[in-house]
């Protein structure tokens, strides 16, 4: 009786094997073509080499990875458990005299299992992976375009030239009715330049790009001095043949290391993370005891400070008088004075005080409210580098009884079951990480909200597939 739980429990994780890769390379289909959708423009038109490309994807993948086993594993799940259902396999386990919850075992150790790795992919690969694929969206947006010449348009994409072409053949070598704008720099004027024909011819290195004209003429703007004033000139040169060579230097792509750039909450570990949260907090703590010890500012003896504007338009009004008796103040320091001139002196000195004051509690409370927000960004991440792993072990428990009670083992019913709870799930942890980002809700609650609340319906689902207890005994025992 020993080995048919153990060959049961074999069985199941070899009909999980299946419908979970089927469903993680289709889900990585469907994240990469995304993917590719939003970043298509980025792409395309730069002339990148193919290997930039390949290596892009491969960077990206990394994320969409940590995304696509949790929902393989739902919809693996249902399909497997609904297989076994609608088989009657589960009729004949149970009077076998086996607790269905034997063929949840497996499945969910091997969740465990997977949640362990995917912690370890979310902490000690991704972000290296996302950092990666970050400097290389960098390096791709600061490229320029390739030269790229079309017929009837303007191109600017050479510094300090503006092409015209009515007619290009021959893939792009032959050129008719070529004009060219030269812009004026510090080293040459300004000119255009007119030809029939022309012709590109480009070195191996790809750096350079020479452009043979003939038939043409160059009209150049010339300063000329008449009666001590400067005057505009054109002067208009004719030509048989004539070459310009341009530098394609810039317009190449170039790789920076990821190394030297900055790392953000996403391109960084929890231990990384765990580091800069605690000096965020430390920084707090220091301006909390820098304000206790700033004493750069007046106590006043009244509470009724906020009668100072009062008060100061009538000790100005007060320096008009020609008397010098003091002023009749409520503050305990302005009666002490012997003279109006110094009673107003005083007074001026200590709303500037209090006004220095208070912008500097209004700079602190700005930084103070700016490291917060960072330091729920850096919580924020580091739950998600479990709750989302976590996820793994939840679907199980939520898809293994749902699978049962449906009894329909085919892809569409997983499918459509599986949106609604994937849907639900990652709608939570998409608003949970943008309220908690803007401190309405705690890091915590934001990451794993969705994870408690679909844990405990799929344990409930599993004690009661599993055991004959029942939640509707408890109000029926009630009544």
């Amino acid at each position: 009786m020993q080995l048919l739980p153990n060959k049961l429990q074999l069985d199941i994780l070899k009909r999980h094997i299946g419908p979970f890769i089927f469903c993680f390379c289709t889900l990585m289909f469907l994240l990469l073509m995304q993917f590719l959708i939003l970043y298509i423009d980025l792409l395309i038109g730069k002339g990148l080499p193919l290997g930039v490309i390949l290596e892009l994807i491969i960077t990206n993948l990394a994320s969409m990875v940590v995304l696509a086993v949790p929902m393989a594993v739902l919809v693996a799940s249902l399909m497997a458990y609904g297989k076994i259902t609608e088989l009657n396999e589960l009729t004949a386990i149970r009077a076998a005299g086996i607790n269905p919850i034997h063929v949840i075992n497996p499945v969910l150790v091997a969740s465990i299992l997977l949640s362990i790795f995917l912690m370890w992919f979310s902490n000690d690969i991704l972000p290296d992976a996302n950092q990666r694929a970050r400097s290389l969206f960098i390096d791709i947006r600061l490229k320029k375009p390739g030269f790229d010449l079309k017929e009837n348009e303007f191109y600017d994409g050479i510094d300090n030239y503006t092409f015209l072409v009515k007619e290009i053949t021959n893939e792009s070598d032959s050129l008719r009715d070529v004009t060219i704008y030269q812009h004026p720099t510090r080293n040459r004027k300004e000119a255009y330049i007119k030809a029939e024909r022309g012709r590109l011819a480009s070195k191996q290195s790809g750096q350079t790009l020479t452009l043979f004209l003939n038939n043409g003429s160059v009209l150049r703007k010339l300063d000329r001095r008449q009666r001590g004033k400067l005057v505009d000139v054109f002067e208009e040169t004719k030509f048989d043949r004539y070459r310009i060579s341009f530098d394609l230097s810039d317009l190449a792509f170039s790789r920076s290391n990821p190394a030297d750039r900055s790392r953000n909450d996403r391109t960084m570990n929890i231990q990384a993370m765990s580091s800069v949260v605690d000096s965020l907090k430390n920084q707090i703590e220091k301006q909390k005891k820098h304000i206790i010890k700033n004493k750069n500012f007046i106590y006043p003896t009244l509470t009724r400070i906020n009668t100072g504007r009062n008060k100061e338009s009538e000790l100005k009004q007060s320096k008009i008088d020609s008397a010098d008796s003091p002023y009749e103040s409520q503050f305990l320091a302005l009666q002490r004075l012997e003279s109006k001139k110094e009673q107003v002196k005083l007074h001026e000195i200590s709303l500037m005080k209090l006004r220095n004051y208070k912008s500097f509690i209004e700079d602190i409370v700005s930084d103070t409210q700016w490291r917060f927000e960072k330091i729920a960004q850096y919580l924020v991440e580091i739950h998600k580098k479990f709750s989302i792993p976590i996820a793994c072990i939840v679907f199980v428990l939520l898809g293994a009884p749902i699978g049962m009670y449906t009894k329909k083992g085919n892809l569409g019913y997983a499918a459509l079951i599986g949106t609604v709870f994937l849907t639900f799930y990652w709608i939570s942890i998409i608003q949970g990480e943008k309220m908690a980002d803007r401190l309405f809700i705690s890091p915590f609650t934001g990451m794993w909200l969705s994870d408690i609340i679909l844990g405990a319906i799929g344990l409930i689902m599993v004690i009661s597939i599993s055991t004959p207890y029942k939640l509707s005994k408890l109000w029926k025992h009630r009544d």
